[in-house]
């Protein structure tokens, strides 16, 4: 008889555990999301998103001076973020967003890459590619 009872108080025993694990559980991803929504986890293509604009803005800044041409646009050929090269104790480097704009305008186009760090506040065009007239 005894030993029954004390069955059945370890069964009911494991059973509040494990509603307590249970609502534990809940209770933590319910933290976790609401965490990320706070700090703005974000996708590589929210991320993209968000910086796009900025980078066509810096390539056609450029591209107008180096076109010699005010109504130069710009449109987004390819993008990707960039994983820092070298991660360690010692070593930190920043993630970076990659755009590559095509700029058109005045009979001419080239392209840039540019390069935007992400938590960063600017983006830098680099060299262009070849200047080629479309007449």
């Amino acid at each position: 008889m005894d030993l029954s009872r004390s069955r059945e108080h370890i069964q009911q025993q494991v059973k509040l555990i494990q509603m307590n694990m249970k609502s534990m559980m809940s209770k933590t991803l319910t933290i976790l999301g609401a965490v990320c929504v706070v700090t703005g986890c974000a996708t590589e293509t929210q991320l993209l998103d968000a910086g796009q604009g900025l980078a066509i803005q810096t390539a056609v800044a450029r591209g107008k001076f180096e076109l010699n041409c005010p109504s130069a646009q710009g449109e987004v050929i390819s993008r990707e973020v960039i994983q820092p090269p070298v991660e360690g104790t010692y070593a930190m480097s920043i993630a970076r967003d990659e755009y590559t704009v095509g700029v058109k305008g005045c009979g001419k186009r080239t392209s840039y890459v540019v390069i935007c760090p992400q938590g960063g506040n600017g983006c830098f065009a680099a060299a262009p590619g070849e200047v080629v007239s479309d007449g």
